[in-house]
C-alpha cells in the first residue's frame, strides 16, 4: 500500500474533502500568492518573511495568526516526509493556479521521489460555467479524483519554471511563455492572461479589475458597498478573488466614488471609466508588487494584449 497526502486550496474545501473519507492525510495551503511580493524560494525564511510583511501591512494579519494558520500548516507539510503519493486539489482561477505553481515548485525541491497527482476543477460537461471544487457534488468530486492526472517530471519542471518567471521582476518573460505548451495544466494559460491584465492599462491607468469595479458601479447601480461587492464576487471570470481582496481594491478607488450608499461615481470617476481621463499618476504606488515585479513599472495594452515596460 502506498501512503497518501492531500494538499488542498483552502479550509472550506479541506473540511469537504475530509467528509469524503478518502485515504490519506490532508494539509491546507493557506496563502494568496497572487497578491503581493513573492520570492521564488518557496518555504525559505526570506519567503515567509516577505509574505508576512505584505499580509500584515495590507490585511492586518497578526504575527500570531500567521504562525498559527500558515506556518504551522507549512511545518506540518514539511513533516510529512514519508508519503509516496501526493494529490493536489486546486481550481481553475488565478488565485488557485498561482498557489498551485508555488506548491509544485516546493515539491520539486523537497519531494523529488513522490508521485504527484493533480485534481483541478473547472469545466463540467454540458455547462459553460466554470466550477470551483466546493460547487461540485460528491459524485463529481470522486469522479475528478478517479481521473486525477499523474504529473510527469516535465510537468513539474514546467510549473516550477513558470513560478520562477512569475517571481521575476519582468512580466514580459511570462507573457512570452503563455503561447507555449501548457503540459497538463489546462487552465494555466487563461489564469496567466488574467494575471497580465492586472497591470495598469495605457488608456486610463486602471487595470482590468479596477475598470470592472467602476463599470459595475455605473451600470448596475448597487445600493450599497456590500451589494457592489456581491456583484463583483459573483461575476469575476478567472480571478477567483475573495471579499477582502475586493474590499482593498474598492478602497484604493475611493476618490472616484461620490457615495457608497447608494453607489455612485464622481465626475472624475465617469471620465476615467470612459477613458477621457488617466488616473495612473493618482493611483500609482511604488510598493505594490504582482509576483516579483512592481505593478506600476509596466503597462498593459488592451488592443494588442501585450505588456510594455515603462
Amino acid at each position: 500500500m502506498k501512503s497518501l497526502l492531500h494538499i488542498t486550496n483552502g479550509d472550506s474545501f479541506t473540511s469537504r474533502l475530509q467528509s469524503l473519507q478518502l485515504k490519506g492525510d490532508v494539509i491546507t495551503w493557506r496563502e494568496m500568492l497572487c497578491e503581493g511580493k513573492t520570492l521564488s524560494t518557496v518555504g525559505s525564511e526570506s519567503f515567509w518573511k516577505t509574505r508576512f510583511e505584505f499580509l500584515n501591512k495590507n490585511y492586518k494579519v497578526s504575527k500570531s495568526w500567521f504562525i498559527e494558520k500558515t506556518l504551522k500548516e507549512y511545518r506540518s507539510l514539511c513533516n510529512h516526509k514519508q508519503q509516496d503519493q501526493i494529490v493536489l486539489w486546486f481550481e481553475y482561477d488565478l488565485f488557485c493556479q498561482i498557489n498551485m505553481l508555488a506548491v509544485l515548485s516546493w515539491l520539486k525541491t523537497h519531494r523529488r521521489h513522490a508521485e504527484i497527482y493533480l485534481v483541478c476543477s473547472g469545466k463540467v460537461e454540458g455547462s459553460n460555467k466554470l466550477y470551483g471544487l466546493n460547487e461540485l457534488n460528491d459524485e463529481k468530486l470522486l469522479e475528478l479524483y478517479d481521473n486525477k492526472k499523474l504529473l510527469s517530471q516535465d510537468d513539474i519542471e514546467y510549473a516550477d519554471y513558470i513560478w520562477q518567471l512569475y517571481c521575476s521582476d519582468n512580466p514580459i518573460r511570462l507573457e512570452n511563455q503563455i503561447a507555449n505548451n501548457d503540459f497538463q495544466f489546462e487552465y494555466l494559460s487563461d489564469a496567466l492572461k488574467t494575471h497580465l491584465k492586472r497591470y495598469p492599462t495605457i488608456k486610463n491607468g486602471l487595470n482590468d479589475l479596477e475598470n470592472h469595479i467602476l463599470e459595475v458601479a455605473k451600470e448596475e447601480k448597487p445600493n450599497s458597498r456590500n451589494e457592489l461587492m456581491g456583484k463583483l464576487l459573483a461575476n469575476q471570470g478567472f480571478y477567483g478573488f475573495g471579499d477582502t481582496q475586493y474590499d482593498r481594491m474598492i478602497s484604493s478607488l475611493k476618490p472616484l466614488f461620490s457615495s457608497f450608499d447608494p453607489v455612485k461615481l464622481t465626475k472624475k470617476g465617469l471620465h476615467v471609466l470612459k477613458q477621457e481621463a488617466n488616473y495612473y499618476s493618482q493611483i500609482r504606488d511604488n510598493q505594490i508588487y504582482l509576483g516579483g515585479s512592481l505593478k506600476y513599472n509596466f503597462l498593459y495594452n488592451t488592443d494588442t494584449e501585450r505588456i510594455l515596460k515603462l
